[in-house]
């Protein structure tokens, strides 16, 4: 088990504190889709409004593009620890905020930084392991961000049996900041890549829209769009489809999601598996048909005469979110893989930009026809087709990246 799942990596001490580091984070960007009805009743929105916020959140990948294009100009040690304290000061000021204005600015603030990491990452493990290695490590960062997820799940049902506010998570993501003067001073960076001259960095920005990769950014920042409207439909919307559709009880939703995450781990050795042995191309093609399928399977189920709603949600979320690491960790070892050192933190900024691009229109989407329907659950469903878009993308437009060697010296 220690082998399929890649422990033995954790040796190296550079993937051990990244892993670290990635846990809050996952914590963090899990907070709005779960205190999603608790959020609705403190601030008095209905269920448009709240998907008008959490469209406005989106708007967080403009600041996490800047963040993670700052990995390339400044390198990648330097500015992980400044977005890691600068996630945990945001959640507590996100925590502190007593109306909705300055609650969105700090929570902008918060995922813009949380995104950055998660976006930036998955470069510095691709660059610190072996070809063989690295869609296991990929798949290492995934249980680390799945292990905060979970966390933040098992603790929305404690504070609610505790009657304590949904605030209580906010002030958990900021708890990294007691790690500031250990981040601050240490030098377990200093092996990470980084620009030997700031104009190199600056010759990669154009030179990622120039020539063969300009062709590989625009099918990925497309298939970057379909899969994360899809996504992060069925993320922000499934708590609240089990509590407020399914009429299940808090507890009973925590326990399917602490379930269906549990499940989803199996994702990511499964996804590096699937990786290394079929390819990248493939697997993401495969597992973002799954995606479409099971959105529409739990979100426009259970049937009304269905008589045990929480087995049908708990089985249609486990399988989704399984479906949803095997496509991050292809995807990610792909986008990781295509482009050479000085523009590779950038390409993968410019894909989550254009992932929230999809955030926002998915949410939008929602937001436009919740009215038109009984239920917001038959529009998240209609959405998650989208990760259809991505299948053909993969199949049609992306190379095979599998046992490429990583270019890192700056003449590209």
């Amino acid at each position: 088990m220690a082998r399929w799942l890649g422990l033995r990596l954790l040796r190296d001490l550079r993937l051990l504190v990244i892993l670290v580091a990635l846990v809050p984070q996952g914590f963090a960007v899990t907070i709005n889709a779960v205190a999603a009805p608790w959020i609705m009743q403190s601030f008095g929105l209905n269920p448009q409004g709240l998907a008008r916020l959490f469209a406005a959140v989106s708007f967080s990948a403009i600041g996490a593009f800047v963040l993670t294009r700052m990995f390339d100009s400044f390198g990648r040690g330097r500015v992980l620890r400044l977005c890691v304290l600068a996630a945990a000061a945001s959640a507590i000021g996100a925590a502190c905020s007593p109306t909705l204005a300055p609650f969105v600015i700090f929570d902008v603030a918060l995922g813009a930084c949380a995104s950055a990491i998660i976006a930036g990452t998955p470069v510095i493990i691709a660059e610190v392991l072996s070809p063989d290695e690295r869609a296991t490590g990929q798949g290492l960062g995934g249980i680390a961000l799945g292990a905060g997820a979970g966390l933040c799940i098992i603790l929305m049902p404690a504070l609610h049996h505790l009657n304590w506010s949904w605030r209580w998570l906010l002030w958990a993501a900021g708890a990294p900041i007691l790690a500031g003067p250990w981040l601050l001073s240490s030098r377990w960076d200093s092996q990470f890549w980084h620009p030997e001259h700031s104009r190199e960095s600056l010759l990669a920005l154009g030179g990622l829209f120039n020539g063969a990769h300009r062709r590989r950014i625009a099918v990925l920042m497309a298939s970057s769009v379909c899969s994360t409207a899809a996504i992060s439909a069925s993320r922000t919307w499934g708590y609240f489809h089990s509590v407020k559709e399914a009429g299940l009880t808090p507890f009973v939703a925590s326990a399917i999601f602490l379930f269906a995450g549990a499940v989803a781990m199996a994702g990511f050795p499964l996804g590096a598996l699937c990786s290394d042995r079929a390819g990248r191309v493939p697997t993401v093609a495969a597992s973002a048909a799954v995606i479409a399928a099971m959105a529409m399977v739990s979100f426009w189920g259970p049937p009304a005469s269905f008589r045990y709603p929480a087995l049908w949600l708990g089985a249609g979320f486990a399988v989704l979110s399984v479906a949803v690491n095997v496509a991050t960790v292809g995807g990610t070892a792909a986008a990781t893989e295509l482009f050479p050192a000085p523009m590779r933190a950038t390409a993968v900024g410019w894909i989550a930009l254009a992932g929230a691009g999809g955030t926002v229109a998915g949410q939008a989407l929602i937001a436009l026809l919740a009215a038109h329907f009984r239920q917001v659950s038959t529009v998240v469903g209609i959405t998650g087709l989208l990760a259809l878009g991505t299948s053909a993308l993969f199949m049609l437009f992306v190379e095979e990246s599998r046992g490429l060697v990583l270019k890192m010296d700056p003449q590209w």
